[in-house]
């Protein structure tokens, strides 16, 4: 997390001994010339003997310089430390998506919500090979006021990598349908979010993808994985925790701590809270959840409870495992959650003598600080 040095490192000898040979060809080549190159009178032809003369000495200095870059250590690649070995983005594009199935369309809010979130899990027969934290996107049926085939929506997806029939034939998405009243009065309703809710089993789905690579799970087993979510953002937390607690795999057993923050409006609308619940028995040492129901709960104070409200009750902790190298943070949902964070760790980090804004730089620098927000 320390930011890398910023001295430039000492030359190589390879590279003093390269300088100190091209000086003396370079001195040699000057003496062996009669006249300078500025001269305006006619100078004499060089004799063949000082012609191959000049010819060795460009060879050997070219001979020279080549070992000192062959001597030179080679520029060291960066290796991720999340878990991106083979994976594949844009298979398929939106002039030729795939095409698979609704096979499971369900509501999963309470009737009382303000608002609709539906689970929907698609065939792909494993034509699309996604990662955990990775997104793909859906074109919706029909075209637009112009006669012009819909955009492509993109959705965070919902389910591990293996998918929620465990056959890594589908992909699952979590949809909010989207409906709202517009300046002039006009209930207007989002295209592809309702054409996606309103998906019936066996309908055909246009998908694209997959995309991203900003929120892939790290690689490291025993990390810290603080997640933030508000509403659907709980997308991809979903994923990393169906790998993390509900599958087995022979190279990779967590044993770290997964930390989990959800933001909602109210209880009814908190999202797949049953899973949540048996991986909390199941694991109780590695998993923690919390949630802020903005109109039903408050803090001390009053103040209505935000997920960032929520974590300042444990902004301390907090703190102390954002100084490990080993703590990852990842955040999805709504623009603004970002800056209450931001709020609650400045102070925490001025008492350490940090800049907030510099350590979440090296922190985005290390993978370690991971946004996908809209």
């Amino acid at each position: 997390l320390h930011p890398p040095s910023l001295l430039h490192p000492a030359p190589t000898m390879a590279a003093v001994t390269a300088a100190a040979v091209s000086t003396s060809a370079a001195a040699a080549v000057t003496k062996a010339s009669p006249s300078p190159a500025h001269c305006f009178l006619p100078c004499p032809p060089r004799t063949r003997a000082a012609h191959q003369r000049g010819l060795l000495l460009r060879a050997q200095v070219s001979t020279t310089d080549a070992a000192a870059v062959a001597a030179a250590p080679a520029k060291k690649e960066k290796i991720s430390k999340k878990h991106d070995e083979g994976v594949v983005t844009n298979k398929y594009r939106p002039k030729e998506p795939y095409v698979g199935k609704c096979l499971l369309n369900t509501k999963i809010t309470a009737d009382d919500a303000p608002g609709e979130t539906w689970h929907m899990v698609f065939s792909t027969e494993g034509e699309i090979p996604y990662r955990e934290g990775q997104s793909i996107g859906v074109i919706a049926d029909g075209v637009d006021k112009n006669g012009k085939p819909h955009k492509l929506r993109l959705y965070s997806i919902a389910s591990s990598a293996l998918g929620d029939f465990g056959d890594s034939k589908t992909v699952s998405l979590c949809v909010k349908r989207l409906v709202y009243t517009n300046d002039q009065g006009e209930i207007v309703k989002g295209v592809c979010s309702n054409f996606l809710c309103d998906l019936k089993p066996g309908s055909d789905v246009k998908i694209t993808g997959p995309v991203g690579k900003e929120m892939l799970m790290p690689k490291d087993p025993n990390a810290n994985i603080i997640m933030l979510a508000t509403g659907t953002g709980i997308a991809p937390f979903r994923s990393f925790l169906w790998k993390m607690f509900f599958e087995k795999y022979d190279d990779y057993k967590f044993n770290g701590l997964a930390w989990l923050f959800l933001g909602v409006p109210t209880s009814s609308s908190l999202l797949y809270k049953e899973e949540f619940d048996k991986m909390k028995a199941k694991a109780p040492e590695n998993f923690r959840v919390d949630y802020a129901v903005s109109r039903e709960q408050t803090n001390a104070q009053g103040e209505k409870m935000y997920i960032q409200t929520r974590m300042a009750e444990y902004k301390e902790e907090l703190w102390e495992l954002l100084k490990k190298d080993h703590t990852y943070v990842y955040m999805c949902g709504l623009k603004g959650m970002e800056k209450g964070i931001d709020d609650i760790m400045v102070s925490l980090a001025a008492k350490d003598g940090i800049d907030w804004a510099d350590y979440k730089k090296q922190l985005k620098k290390g993978e370690q600080w991971n946004v996908e927000v809209y």
